[in-house]
């Protein structure tokens, strides 16, 4: 938006050769900027096509439409999108009720309008009501700052305003998402890395930005020059400035009705409509009408005022009774109130706590104190505490032992398939038929959870244990950390490779993609028995060491993760890894004793820091001969006087 709006300026005025004069050089500064960085931001960049962000091959019949080219699903991006009419959080902070995690009983206004009748009833509803599944809070710039934004599209002028403007109107219709598709479907198919965000509501901080930039444009504009605002054209910006500020806040605070025609979201009212007789249903709905609308009327009738003294503030100054600095520090205290007292809502003083406190999240359990006196240097811990909602929103697992389950923003795309597909059901069974054996693992059937045997998950951890203490339980049936098996299977695509866990023994078949063929030097028959054995020697999370003895030539699932860039030898000698059922590793093993190494350390890094430390070299020059040359014109000048 700031090149269009100097470009066009530059158009005007006939100064293009200087304008693309500028540009080269902050493309150039750009670029040694980018590589300065190139490391991070190609890694990044890379490892995003093989998560979440990344284009999964499984072909989902019946939605191709929800499905982008290199991305996150459509529905998955714009799950978040801000609601239209919710936009007007920007001037008053609660026009939709404030955060999804305060309750209708924490709001004392309200609770005066609540019906006693109904009071147990409201602590299970949210203030917020907004489009969003859940939010921790509104986009709020500042209510005196929006109304200085407005009056600087008439009295700011210049190229910036126009950028300012434009980015701003952009921002929000970008964060609208499913609420105006045409423009995001747009950017999701053509825009580049646009479809790796998975929430279009964060583009609001381009607003958040861009908003009191130009409000601080505007006041600078109305404290130099003070007649700015009586000139006719100025005077209607005054007006519409009040009237889209001030007159929409008094509109909320008198008739909220206006903007908004419910105030109970459709699944308040479905749950509603369950949960309660049909004669309460039609009170119930209507006092939460109510509650909502003062707390929508409160918020109101504060911007409102925020905006009189605001302006109050200006009218004095331009009455000369009020100088030019202390108006400056009247409006920055008022702006800095207003937005601490929203601010606080949300970072409140009891969210501020000792380090102590915090450290202590990660408290060792009983049951972490018992799988922690397994010294093998590799196996992993499922947890069913808090199943099935907690597993994978949790990473205090992961801070004792290496985890099947916790939460990450970039998750492994195919790990979070094997999640859906074979891991949470597979929990469900394992969870039952171990709570049935009452823990007793020899009488469980291990066919239930084949995934996570090969996943070699050693322990579960069990709740409900002796004072409501987690309880560890070994799992048996693991199958270690790598194995022979008898045959490859051969797959066409993900979804056959996906599918054929369903039905294989991966003790016994390997599931192989077809492009990875060459890799096991296309071998279908692979060799097991009592005499082949591999074993992990060493363990670094970048390097593993495996130790393997075997009569035949052989195929070995390791159970590590596939991902590109990871290189192996054997006895030294470089050795291809293929991918196996679906997630795992898979190696073509000759006959004898050998030492496996696998390690990660790909030539890139390599690559792109040495361009960082060739571009950061080439700033410092830069910086060092703009020194000099300042310097010598300034001495130039001291001698000439």
């Amino acid at each position: 938006f700031i090149i269009g709006a100097y470009f066009e300026e530059a158009y005007k005025k006939k100064e293009l050769t200087h304008f693309f004069k500028a540009s080269a050089i902050l493309a150039l500064a750009a670029m040694v900027g980018v590589c300065i960085n190139l490391s991070n931001l190609y890694h990044t960049y890379e490892y995003s096509k093989e998560t979440m962000r990344g284009k999964s091959e499984l072909k989902q019949e019946g939605n191709a439409a929800n499905q982008t080219s290199s991305g996150l699903d459509r529905d998955y991006i714009t799950n978040w999108s801000y609601g239209i009419g919710e936009t007007l959080t920007l001037l008053v902070p609660n026009v939709k009720g404030g955060a999804s995690s305060d309750n209708l009983s924490q709001s004392e206004t309200a609770m005066e309008k609540a019906n006693p009748m109904y009071s147990s009833i409201y602590s299970q509803f949210p203030q917020y009501f907004g489009d969003q599944p859940w939010t921790a809070g509104p986009v709020y710039v500042g209510a005196f700052v929006m109304f200085l934004f407005v009056l600087g599209c008439f009295i700011v002028k210049g190229p910036l305003k126009w950028a300012l403007l434009g980015a701003t109107i952009f921002s929000v219709l970008l964060s609208w998402g499913k609420n105006f598709m045409g423009l995001t479907d747009f950017f999701i198919d053509y825009v580049p890395m646009y479809n790796k965000f998975r929430a279009v509501s964060s583009i609001l901080v381009i607003a958040e930005f861009t908003i009191p930039l130009l409000a601080i444009f505007a006041l600078k504009e109305i404290l130099g020059r003070p007649e700015i605002l009586k000139l006719k054209e100025n005077r209607t910006g005054v007006i519409v400035s009040l009237v889209l500020t001030a007159g929409v806040s008094l509109v909320l605070a008198v008739a909220p009705s206006v903007f908004f025609s419910s105030f109970v979201t459709a699944q308040e009212m479905a749950a509603l409509q369950q949960g309660l007789p049909a004669e309460h249903l039609t009170p119930v709905v209507t006092n939460l009408t109510e509650m909502r609308k003062a707390i929508i009327a409160s918020d109101a009738w504060r911007s409102f005022f925020i905006i009189a003294v605001g302006c109050f503030l200006l009218f004095l100054f331009l009455q000369k009774r009020l100088k030019a600095s202390f108006t400056l520090v009247g409006i920055v205290l008022l702006c800095l109130v207003d937005m601490w007292c929203v601010n606080k809502r949300y970072l409140y003083d009891e969210q501020f706590v000792p380090k102590s406190k915090r450290t202590e999240a990660f408290v060792k359990t009983q049951a972490d104190e018992i799988i922690l006196r397994d010294t093998a240097p590799d196996y992993r811990v499922l947890n069913f505490v808090g199943f099935p909602s907690n597993t994978f929103n949790e990473n205090n697992t992961a801070y004792w032992h290496k985890s099947i389950g916790g939460y990450h923003a970039a998750k492994l795309r195919r790990y979070q398939e094997m999640i859906d597909h074979h891991i949470m059901p597979e929990m469900q069974d394992t969870y039952q038929a171990v709570a049935a054996a009452g823990g007793r693992m020899d009488s469980v059937d291990a066919s239930k959870f084949r995934v996570l045997n090969m996943l070699n998950t050693k322990y579960f951890i069990f709740p409900a244990g002796e004072k409501g203490q987690p309880v560890p339980v070994e799992n048996p049936y693991a199958y270690g950390n790598a194995w022979f098996v008898d045959k490859v299977q051969y797959v066409n695509n993900a979804n056959e490779e996906i599918d054929a866990l369903n039905d294989i023994r991966p003790t016994e078949t390997a599931v192989v993609d077809a492009r990875f063929k060459e890799q096991l030097k296309g071998v279908t028959e692979g060799y097991k028995d009592s005499l082949s054995t591999i074993r992990l020697t060493d363990y670094e999370p970048n390097r593993l060491v495996y130790k393997v003895s075997t009569p035949k030539d052989g195929v070995v699932v390791f159970s590590e993760v596939y991902y590109p860039g990871w290189q192996a030898t054997i006895d030294g000698q470089p050795v291809d890894i293929a991918r196996a059922d679906y997630i795992l590793r898979a190696m073509n093993v000759p006959a004898g004793e050998h030492t496996i190494e696998m390690w990660f350390n790909p030539q890139s890094i390599h690559v792109t820091e040495s361009i960082a430390y060739v571009a950061l070299a080439l700033l410092l020059v830069g910086v060092m001969i703009l020194v000099w040359t300042k310097r010598n014109k300034f001495t130039g000048k001291t001698e000439a006087k």
